[in-house]
């Protein structure tokens, strides 16, 4: 399947920093009940206590506490559309995963850690923990798109998107917007 290339995103990164920086529409919202699934939502529940009810990072998270119990760090993720638009180069390309995709600037400059966000009626808080690309990142969309994230001066643009905890239990759904507080 073809990837895209150093060129390609180099070309896109402008697009990319362009996404708003509030006020942002959402996109999808991908519910993921166990390793490779995702269910495509209208709607998601997001909570303090669950993060997603029923998803995988209560029971398989990535990032455990010392006690075990999952990190609330990492309980949802949310993924720029416009770097998906760069790095899904073909429709058969596996969604990434995230619970949310929007149209919005993840940089550090916009949303620094600790900068809380509304989303439908839940409100969410970036962590402090950067998603980096991981290996699935690398196999699905290619060397170029995880070297892209990891490139001198891109780390702070977050172009993985950011990690959020859940700090107001509530609703989303896609037609929602995602704004400051």
């Amino acid at each position: 399947m073809p990837q895209a290339t150093p060129e390609t995103l180099a070309l896109a990164l402008p697009h990319v920093l362009a996404a708003p920086k509030d006020d942002a529409p959402i996109h999808t919202l991908c519910f993921r009940k166990g390793f490779g699934k995702r269910d495509f939502r209208e709607s998601l529940t997001l909570t303090v206590a669950e993060g997603v009810p029923g998803e995988r990072w209560m029971k398989h998270p990535w990032m455990k506490l010392a006690d075990g119990s999952p990190d609330p760090r990492i309980q949802i993720s949310i993924l720029g559309s416009r770097v998906v638009e760069a790095v899904v180069t073909e429709p058969e390309m596996i969604h990434p995963g995230d619970t949310i995709v929007a149209d919005m600037d993840f940089s550090e400059e916009n949303l620094p850690v600790g900068t809380r966000l509304r989303i439908g009626t839940a409100v969410v808080e970036v962590s402090d923990l950067w998603n980096d690309a991981c290996v699935k990142w690398k196999k699905r969309y290619g060397k170029p798109a995880f070297d892209w994230v990891r490139a001198p001066g891109h780390p702070e643009l977050r172009l993985r998107g950011v990690l959020c905890r859940i700090v107001e239990d509530g609703e989303v759904t896609v037609a929602d917007r995602i704004r400051k507080i």
